[in-house]
């Protein structure tokens, strides 16, 4: 009898339920952040004041360079992108009174931004835009400096002279192949 029941055993054993088995299901979860540039503080003012020289030699009248050259502003800007660009548009200095001979109402110059330790630069005397500038993943200042200031050795126009300097970030700059 006792050799019956082992023969029985490996059959109960077969048909007994199977022990409960863990089972693992994962939710994937995704997301996007579009590349962005902003600029928090887009703009700031440089106020040349008299940009002509005075005194009565034969200098007098015409530009003093430096009421131009080594004025700079701060924007502030940031960047999510790593291929994100910078470039410059500089607008000359300019009055609308017409000009005779020997007269100007255009002082031209150079205007360089740098953010991230990087520049870019554009002159008044060129219609495009200067060259793009990689500046990455950055967030803080865009320091605009001016150099080079030039009215071609003219006397200026007495009234007011407007220019403008424009920086543009990009986020998703692609460099020339």
């Amino acid at each position: 009898m006792r050799n019956l029941a082992l023969l029985a055993l490996p059959i109960a054993m077969a048909a007994a339920p199977a022990f409960a088995q863990d089972a693992t299901g994962t939710v994937d979860i995704d997301g996007s952040v579009a590349g962005r540039c902003l600029f928090t503080v887009p703009n700031e003012t440089i106020s040349l004041g008299e940009m002509a020289l005075g005194g009565a030699d034969t200098n007098a009248g015409k530009l003093d360079a430096s009421k131009v050259n080594g004025r700079s502003a701060t924007l502030k800007g940031w960047c999510n992108n790593a291929a994100a660009g910078m470039t410059v548009k500089a607008f000359a200095l300019e009055n609308t009174a017409a000009a005779a001979t020997g007269f100007t109402n255009r002082v031209d110059f150079t205007a360089t931004a740098t953010a991230n330790s990087v520049a870019a630069t554009d002159t008044t005397t060129t219609d495009l835009a200067g060259d793009t500038a990689t500046v990455g993943l950055f967030t803080g200042d865009v320091v605009v400096d001016l150099s080079d200031a030039d009215a071609g050795n003219a006397l200026l126009v007495a009234g007011t002279y407007n220019g403008s300097v424009e920086v543009t970030l990009s986020p998703m700059f692609m460099p020339p192949v």
